[in-house]
């Protein structure tokens, strides 16, 4: 037997109401929001990702699903979606038909990490951008969807971090600072944290290691570093979210897994979790669009990783599953034929039928209608064809009726919308 791929899951029947209905809650906001989908493809160039994360991330060194083209290329499965949406939104000259964009997108990513509860080498995300704004009250617009998002979900037990990343201006000096904080603790470092520590120190913020993560508990604030500018930002957005009573706390350590980040960067933590607590997390990108070859508009989005908010609402799968609201339990071969054609012609009016092709008992029928967890069950035979008459139980109140079949398909479909409603 072949068996799936190591770090790779399947989402069976019993769970993809849960996911389609999250999906629904999150394409609901991001249409008041004004937000627009973007749909972008799974494979890109490796050269791609290996500009807009950074050479020295642990993404790119370790993680990528990268193989060779046939041409010659080097492709990569994405690993995230930010680095698409803007290549995307640079090919295609969006910034030419207006500057400011709102876009989202729906998808799998791909990284081979070790699998464990909460990672996958294929996860699901959604993902934020706006393009075109400076203004930090975007980047306090974008925490707030998060938060109602994560209040729509009804998720508790949710934390929301924020820092600030600086800019070109303001991240040389935390650099230098941070050097010289690590220069005499080389003896806790871990390999990959020793080589990062002269190239990019900020991504030791990021290490995993407990001596690493140890380490970095003293280190410099990089908000003690900030300019001018990068202050007012940061201020700017602590007070709309004070404004939106939205709790959070400043994280001097918080630097996310990206090197395109600048100034606000954020996470949405939740304690259910455990280890693999990060639900959701973003930041500001304003240097990214350039660097990739665009003219020079600002960026800030954000990821939410959908299996972890699967994980806080797994034990509310079965509240989505998809029951039929129609059972037909048809007997003899004549009520089998009109009950096919009954259930074509209900449906078509968006009410769920199922019913029996193997013309078993009525005994068995009716314990195939409730493991289905039907709402009503219509019972009819060759004989209540003759009569003119089949019957229509309530498999939850048990009460039936005798619903005439000339006009069945229109006394069924009123009957169940009406419990709908009641």
């Amino acid at each position: 037997m072949i068996r799936l791929v190591r770090g790779f899951k399947d989402i069976l029947p019993e769970e993809t109401g849960l996911w389609q209905y999250v999906e629904g809650v999150v394409r609901e906001l991001f249409d008041d929001f004004g937000f627009a989908e973007l749909r972008i493809p799974i494979v890109e160039q490796t050269e791609l990702f290996a500009r807009s994360i950074g050479a020295d991330t642990d993404i790119v060194e370790k993680e990528m699903y990268t193989f060779a083209d046939r041409s010659g290329g080097s492709l990569t499965l994405r690993p995230e979606a930010t680095a698409s949406v803007v290549r995307a939104y640079i090919e295609h000259k969006l910034y030419a038909k207006d500057p400011v964009w709102k876009l989202y997108s729906v998808g799998p990513m791909f990284r081979r990490e070790r699998p464990q509860k909460g990672r996958y080498r294929q996860f699901c995300q959604i993902n934020a951008e706006v393009f075109g704004l400076h203004d930090p009250r975007a980047d306090a617009e974008l925490v707030l969807f998060l938060m109602t998002f994560m209040q729509r979900l009804e998720l508790s037990d949710i934390e929301l971090h924020i820092n600030s990343l600086g800019c070109p201006e303001c991240r040389p000096s935390f650099k230098k600072a941070l050097k010289a904080f690590l220069a005499g603790r080389s003896e806790r470092l871990c390999s990959d944290c020793l080589r990062r520590r002269d190239k990019n120190p900020l991504r030791i913020f990021d290490c995993k290691v407990p001596s690493c993560k140890e380490t970095m508990q003293d280190a410099p604030s990089i908000l003690e570093h900030l300019c001018k500018d990068c202050r007012n930002h940061f201020d700017t957005v602590q007070r709309a979210l004070e404004g939106f009573y939205i709790p959070f706390q400043t994280n001097h350590r918080l630097v996310r897994g990206l090197d395109y980040y600048t100034r606000t960067t954020f996470e949405v933590l939740a304690g259910a979790l455990g280890a693999q607590d990060a639900v959701a997390g973003g930041g500001r990108y304003d240097g990214l669009v350039k660097s990739l070859g665009g003219p020079d508009q600002p960026g800030v989005g954000f990821a939410i990783g959908v299996d972890r908010v699967m994980e806080l609402l797994a034990g509310r799968a079965q509240e989505f599953e998809k029951r039929p609201d129609l059972y037909i339990a048809a007997l003899g071969s004549q009520a089998q034929d009109r009950a096919f054609e009954w259930m074509q012609h209900i449906r078509r009016q968006k009410v769920r039928t199922e019913m029996d092709f193997q013309d078993r008992s009525l005994k068995a029928q009716m314990r195939r209608a409730n493991k289905l967890g039907a709402s009503y069950v219509l019972i009819v035979g060759d004989r209540e064809l003759e009569e003119g008459a089949a019957v229509l139980r309530n498999l939850e109140t048990r009460k039936q009726e005798q619903v005439p079949v000339r006009d069945l398909v229109s006394i069924v479909v009123s009957n169940i919308r009406r419990s709908r409603i009641i």
